[in-house]
């Protein structure tokens, strides 16, 4: 099985830019779909950002503009530029295929706050 660990996040106030990183461990390039999800406190995960092998992405409409998603399948990584960060944006952010039918790594942190 594939699996996944996550870096990049911290800490930052609103406005801020985070960028996450996403390693497999095996090869992600047969994976038609890889995606970046979040799991706020209290709430369920939710799929934020998603991306095809050919670079076409979609996003959550709460981070449409703000979040970018990337992949480079010769380094086995993907990446979510986050920008202009809200408080609304806290979260464990997790990296998986879609669906999410791979084992969770242990997230990465973003805190946005002043």
């Amino acid at each position: 099985q594939v699996q996944f660990v996550e870096s990049g996040g911290g800490l930052v106030q609103p406005g801020g830019s985070l960028r996450l990183s996403c390693a497999a461990s095996g090869s992600i390039f047969s994976f038609y779909v890889m995606g970046w999800y979040r799991q706020a406190p209290g709430k369920q995960r939710e799929l934020v950002a998603s991306i095809l092998s050919g670079d076409a992405a979609t996003y959550a409409d709460s981070v449409k503009g703000r979040f970018t998603i990337s992949r480079d399948n010769a380094k086995n990584t993907v990446y979510l530029q986050m920008n202009s960060l809200v408080p609304e944006d806290t979260a464990v952010y997790y990296c998986n295929v879609f669906p999410a039918t791979s084992p969770w790594g242990q997230g990465t942190q973003v805190t946005v706050s002043s």
